[in-house]
């Protein structure tokens, strides 16, 4: 079992009254997270709202009838608890239950289905936080520094999902492959009750072809034959769902700059992968760039996120092709980052970004130094 970075930051909160929401992807390891808090915490119970029984209980928003499913009632887990209408106003009512001590945990699997129940009713009662597969420090504290580069390759092919990092190599393919089929948006299927999920599955797969590219919402209408608008409302159900992280474009006042583009990643290079059906090696591909670069941009949103950092992240890029892969504004500072799958290929920064923000941190992340940068 692979240590998780979550696990101190929610004991952190776990000293306060809040409630504690865990949103991921499908099979990202909130359940296993639960155990591991479950093992440390034995008077720790956990309830699956998938469970007919709870998800009646819980139906019936009766605080006392709630309440007696709990033996101890000190620390109570709801998994999946996006299944059950109206959980935000049932946790509402057990946290503002003056007789109850209990700190409570939610998870969810889409954050536009838990969150839009929560939202307005737990507002100032919740704290949340995000689980994504592994990451490479992660991986390393299981299996060490040595063992995290000889598999980096890999990583970029068949991602770092926690039930599959460790499979041979068919058995991640035949995985990966039914996990990017209609069970990674499950959700969306059911919360948009789509009739034809190929065209989730021709989204995804164009977004997958332009790793790395600005994206075109009309492009993109175009290609599908359906609106913008569905286009942006697909789009974002996809982000919600952990599938694509969202990279928007940095901008002030530099005449030339990009000011509204987006770039779209894959949490995931596996997921990324299947759904183009390549997991050819990394040495063999066009697209080595694009899944470096892929792998980075995600790596550092969960170095940042883990650490809590607080930070934005953009991409720059001007319209005579001056460009800088990932932006890092933090506590007043930019911090920029190139990435470079061939160290060979020499980068600096662009000249007119540099003076213009005063840019005193620029890296250029290649194979040969990802350890320094993410471990």
């Amino acid at each position: 079992m692979y240590p998780r970075k979550l696990i101190s930051l929610i004991e952190d909160e776990l000293k306060k009254p809040e409630i504690i929401l865990l949103f991921g992807a499908r099979r990202t390891g909130k359940s296993t997270l639960l155990n591991l808090l479950n093992e440390r915490y034995p008077e720790m119970e956990i309830f699956n709202c998938d469970n007919p029984l709870v998800y009646d209980v819980l139906q019936s928003k009766k605080t006392e009838a709630i309440k007696a499913l709990f033996k101890r009632g000190d620390l109570i887990a709801f998994d999946e608890a996006q299944t059950v209408p109206d959980i935000g106003l049932i946790l509402k009512l057990l946290f503002d239950d003056s007789s109850s001590h209990t700190k409570f945990i939610a998870t969810g699997s889409s954050s536009f289905d838990l969150a839009n129940k929560t939202g307005e009713p737990l507002t100032g009662r919740n704290v949340s936080f995000n689980l994504f597969p592994l990451s490479l420090s992660e991986i390393k504290e299981k299996t060490g520094s040595l063992k995290v580069m000889e598999k980096l390759n890999d990583y970029l092919v068949y991602g770092t999902y926690p039930g599959i990092v460790d499979m041979n190599n068919n058995d991640k393919i035949k995985r990966l492959i039914q996990l990017s089929s209609d069970y990674l948006f499950k959700d969306i299927l059911k919360f948009e009750r789509l009739k034809n999920p190929d065209l989730l599955r021709q989204l995804l797969k164009a977004l997958a072809l332009q790793t790395g590219s600005q994206v075109s919402v009309q492009e993109l209408s175009q290609l599908l034959k359906i609106s913008a608008l569905t286009v942006e409302r697909y789009l974002e159900l996809l982000q919600k769902s952990f599938i694509i992280y969202k990279l928007s474009s940095y901008s002030s006042n530099l005449r030339n700059e990009i000011k509204k583009s987006k770039k779209y990643y894959f949490y995931d290079n596996g997921i990324r992968n299947a759904l183009i059906n390549n997991f050819n090696p990394v040495d063999n591909r066009t697209d080595a760039g694009a899944l470096w670069e892929n792998f980075c941009v995600i790596e550092t949103l969960k170095k940042v996120e883990y650490e809590q950092r607080f930070s934005n992240l953009y991409f720059w890029r001007t319209y005579d092709g001056a460009e800088i892969d990932l932006i890092e504004e933090r506590n007043g500072e930019i911090f920029t980052y190139e990435f470079k799958w061939n160290p060979r290929r020499k980068a600096k920064i662009p000249k007119s970004f540099a003076e213009k923000y005063k840019v005193k941190h620029f890296k250029v992340v290649t194979p040969e130094n990802i350890f320094y940068e993410f471990i």
